[in-house]
């Protein structure tokens, strides 16, 4: 599997349910249910994306990321110098100058990588704080928290480290939603490539299992046709038996969101995530370019959210509103209604196989 070089950038993913094949329906008894609070996080309009987008290109080097202001919404792109801070308000955003630019970012990244890559952690850019963000789960021993807090402390307050609940796994659970290989995920993106119908879900889920049905021991209802993880974490299943979905989300509540874009993220922005457990849970991103450590090999390019998330929600939809961010792939748990959600972001999944939303 390819490795992706981390980079000082703010993606989210989303994943779509297949309610044509009402392969969204919990099990009985199955899930716990956490209400969907709304997000106290922001919502992104379709300028905002475009803006982000546009000025992070120009200014290259000169950015180390952007995010959203959680009381006004408005966008604050970070500067290193007074001039990108010039064309940033010129373009009708906020520039806020850093201490730390994009290169001291990646390499205390890559000392993090070289020197403390510990089963049970991930880390990530916080642009708001201008910092990478540490999280180690409880399966990390006391003497390597040490080692990690040692590594952090060396990078001149470029990194935080903070404890998190629960351990960092991928969640795949027996039970349903889609079917492959013993296991239960949840669908992704129903996507279009010519006249072929498919769908998007975790990596984890379709490597090494070839077909997939909607009930466990049902028909055959998609075949895989590409899987990457570690390193990535998505997949991408083709209908066999000719369905033709629509591009929807499924909220759990007998209502759907119909999906009309997929984009990036930024931290502070609100999402929900749709997933076969835990059904709709909203959350705020809190970091992006997002290293994770899970026990069969770390995942780079993740975003890091506050959704709630269960085992069996992997392959579920992150998204806001009609836009996709990304596919769910693991998460150290729940502790009330925040969590600790990760996803891959479903603009790369759609580039890599040249698919679209239908």
């Amino acid at each position: 599997m390819r490795r992706r070089t981390p980079r000082a950038r703010i993606c989210l993913t989303l994943l779509l349910t297949l309610p044509a094949l009402a392969l969204g329906t919990p099990a009985a008894g199955a899930a716990p249910d956490p209400s969907p609070e709304p997000s106290p996080g922001v919502t992104v309009s379709a300028g905002q994306y475009a803006l982000d987008t546009r000025l992070e290109r120009a200014l290259g080097e000169d950015t180390a990321g952007s995010y959203l202001d959680p009381d006004s919404g408005e966008l604050i792109v970070t500067v290193t110098t007074p001039q990108a801070a010039a064309e940033v308000e010129a373009e009708g955003a906020r520039a806020r100058i850093v201490e730390r630019g994009p290169a001291e970012l990646r390499a205390a990244m890559a000392a993090l990588e070289s020197r403390a890559r510990i089963t049970g952690t991930s880390w990530g850019v916080d642009p708001a704080a201008n910092q990478i963000a540490v999280q180690a789960d409880t399966s990390v021993s006391a003497a390597a928290m040490t080692r990690l807090t040692r590594v952090a402390d060396a990078l001149g307050g470029a990194v935080r480290v903070e404890r998190v609940p629960g351990v960092f796994t991928r969640e795949v659970a027996g039970g349903e939603a889609i079917y492959g290989g013993g296991y239960r995920c949840s669908s992704a993106f129903n996507v279009a490539r010519g006249a072929d119908r498919l769908f998007l879900t975790a990596g984890h889920c379709t490597e090494g299992v070839s077909t997939w049905s909607a009930t466990s021991g049902g028909p055959e209802i998609g075949s895989t046709e590409g899987s990457s993880f570690p390193g990535d974490d998505f997949g991408l299943v083709r209908y066999t038996d000719g369905s033709q979905p629509p591009g929807t989300v499924n909220r759990y509540d007998g209502t759907y969101a119909t999906i009309t874009s997929a984009a990036s993220a930024l931290v502070g922005q609100a999402l929900q995530k749709s997933g076969s457990t835990t059904r709709l849970t909203s959350g705020t991103v809190t970091a992006v370019n997002v290293t994770v450590n899970y026990s069969d090999g770390p995942v780079y390019g993740m975003v890091r959210t506050t959704a709630c998330s269960a085992g069996g929600d992997s392959g579920g939809a992150h998204f806001s509103g009609s836009t996709a961010l990304g596919i769910h792939s693991g998460s150290a748990g729940c502790s009330g209604t925040r969590g600790t959600a990760i996803h891959q972001p479903v603009v790369e999944a759609l580039g890599v196989y040249g698919v679209t939303l239908p």
